[in-house]
């Protein structure tokens, strides 16, 4: 199984719902691109990535490369909530560190409502 992604732009804020499994770099950088794609054509600057149903499965390195890939294609002005599954929130933090140090505006939550209140701020 893949990545199944759904996307809705609401109250100024793309929500995007992954479910399914990242079953390698290629899935993960797909992924990334649409919900880049989807910032772009609905112009927003915030976007609510929730992934607590999509199970993650790269290895240490392609997590760093789909960091490093999505870091320079994404716009540096959209804030970036990720809301990941607790199993996986050491994953989640390498992630979040590799793409901050690429200029990203990025944080990872486990809960959706402290994801929202910090896009918010």
């Amino acid at each position: 199984m893949s990545i199944n992604v759904f996307t809705k732009f609401d109250q100024d804020i793309l929500r995007v719902v992954a479910q399914g499994k990242d079953e390698n770099l290629n899935d993960v950088k797909e992924f990334g691109l649409n919900v880049i794609n989807q910032d772009i054509s609905f112009g927003c600057r915030k976007i609510l990535c929730n992934e607590r149903e999509l199970e993650y499965n790269l290895s240490t390195i392609d997590t760093f490369e789909s960091a490093k890939f999505i870091s320079e294609k994404a716009p540096k002005v959209a804030k970036v909530a990720l809301v990941c599954n607790p199993k996986y929130l050491p994953d989640a933090k390498f992630w979040e560190k590799v793409s901050l140090n690429r200029g990203l505006t990025i944080k990872v939550f486990t809960k959706i409502e402290e994801a929202e209140d910090w896009l918010n701020l």
